[in-house]
């Protein structure tokens, strides 16, 4: 056995259903659901951002969200196997024609609207026939 096979049988054991996580892409806005302590009490805060750019590679896999915040721009990393997080949802699906939105960081207001995508299901929003 490599080297890079015990790394990755090891890794296995921490990375998550992929039942659990939802197929993500650049420019979806997400909400997602993040652990925070506090005190002896643990508590779900919600972030809801725009994916701006996505880094693959097994347990190490990451997303960038970004949203505006009171004028001011706010980006995080989150860790998408990590316990931290607890539950990402798909607010709505972008459509876009690049892999990294680093684009944004310099847009402001209505510049930074990425236009909705409907040929990709959202999970868990089920339209009802009237």
């Amino acid at each position: 056995m490599n080297a890079t096979a015990i790394i990755q049988s090891i890794e296995a054991n921490y990375l998550k259903d992929k039942g659990t996580l939802p197929s993500l892409n650049v420019g979806d806005t997400v909400k997602i659901g993040v652990r925070i302590q506090e005190g002896g009490k643990e508590r779900v805060q919600p972030f809801e951002g725009t994916i701006i750019a996505m880094r693959n590679g097994g347990i190490n896999e990451t997303i960038t969200v970004r949203r505006v915040f009171q004028g001011v721009g706010v980006e995080r990393v989150f860790m998408i196997h990590s316990p931290v997080v607890a539950n990402i949802q798909i607010i709505r699906r972008g459509k876009v024609k690049r892999a990294k939105l680093y684009y944004l960081r310099d847009r402001v207001g209505k510049a930074t609207r990425i236009k909705q995508r409907f040929d990709r299901p959202v999970e868990g929003n089920t339209a009802k026939a009237k």
